[in-house]
């Protein structure tokens, strides 16, 4: 099915808005208002979108139009059951009211070419060709795209990217890449013996357990400037942080990651439904787990 540019442009607007309003129907004189239209070219168009089955009429006040899973297939859009955002920034800031709804990548096999195709909803001739934009992050792999505009196609949304950089975490839980032997401490012990467990067991922090329960953690940088200060015979509950931060074990490994970002740390407590501790997961966990992906399709 090929459509006129008008056609496509007066489906574009259809779906920009159907999408905005939450799923209400359209009005034909709100798409006119948006694409500069007059409403009895939008009401003409209307009859023959409905007969090529890309757009339902619902009848009433409230009526209007709303799109048919046919008009997102015919432009490319992926129609979702729960919508999430995936902006495009310049400078930092995302561009309103665009959302990207498709990410094609194109001549991956020439580094120095590999370029993206990017399907979006909203206003593309609010992005100029030459800016570099980031695209992302998408809602279940966190693919995150920074690339310069060498392209735009106003007719059908969408635009050319060179890619400079591209980044994707795994899409795995928290629970299937964090340590789940628990090299834990005493906040009875002293620094010393601290020191001793994280070079026998070459870790770099752990947890400060009484009993079953965490009341604290402590780290290198912890163990380095208690002896910096003579404290070795000091006991770990006298400079632990007693700030646990915490994630669920069925949390994304892209939370983990914002997690550890936000709260400037490198590891965090894995802890189950009842609260309780099950494991720890570290910034070289993650590296580790992707590192392993990049060694196996290297093979």
């Amino acid at each position: 099915m090929k459509l006129t540019p008008v056609q496509r442009e007066v489906l574009m607007a259809l779906v920009e808005l159907y999408h905005k309003s939450g799923g209400e129907a359209v009005k034909g004189e709100d798409i006119a208002e948006l694409i500069h239209k007059n409403p009895g070219t939008i009401r003409n168009q209307m009859q023959s979108l409905r007969s090529l089955g890309l757009v339902e009429g619902v009848p009433g006040p409230k009526g209007g139009y709303r799109p048919t899973a046919e008009c997102y297939s015919i432009l490319n859009y992926e129609k979702l059951e729960r919508e999430v955002a995936v902006p495009i920034r310049i400078n930092g800031k995302p561009v309103e009211d665009v959302t990207v709804t498709g990410i094609d990548l194109i001549t991956i096999h020439n580094p120095e070419k590999c370029r993206a195709t990017v399907h979006a909803l909203g206003d593309l001739k609010k992005i100029p060709v030459g800016k570099v934009v980031l695209i992302g992050p998408t809602p279940v792999n966190r693919l995150a795209i920074r690339g310069k505009v060498v392209g735009r196609d106003d007719i059908d949304n969408v635009l050319l990217i060179d890619i400079l950089e591209m980044v994707s975490v795994p899409k795995e839980k928290v629970y299937d890449v964090a340590t789940h032997t628990i090299k834990s401490i005493s906040p009875e012990a002293t620094i010393r013996d601290a020191a001793a467990l994280f070079t026998r067991v070459g870790i770099r922090g752990a947890p400060v357990m009484e009993g079953a329960k965490a009341v604290g953690i402590i780290t290198n940088t912890d163990i380095a400037r208690a002896i910096a200060e003579g404290k070795e015979d000091c006991k770990v509950k006298e400079i632990m942080s007693t700030t646990l931060i915490t994630i669920h074990k069925d949390a994304a490994l892209s939370t983990a990651i914002a997690v550890m970002e936000q709260n400037n740390v490198s590891r965090l407590i894995v802890v189950d439904d009842h609260g309780d501790v099950i494991g720890i997961i570290t910034r070289r966990d993650i590296l580790c787990r992707m590192a392993r992906l990049l060694r196996q399709v290297s093979l």
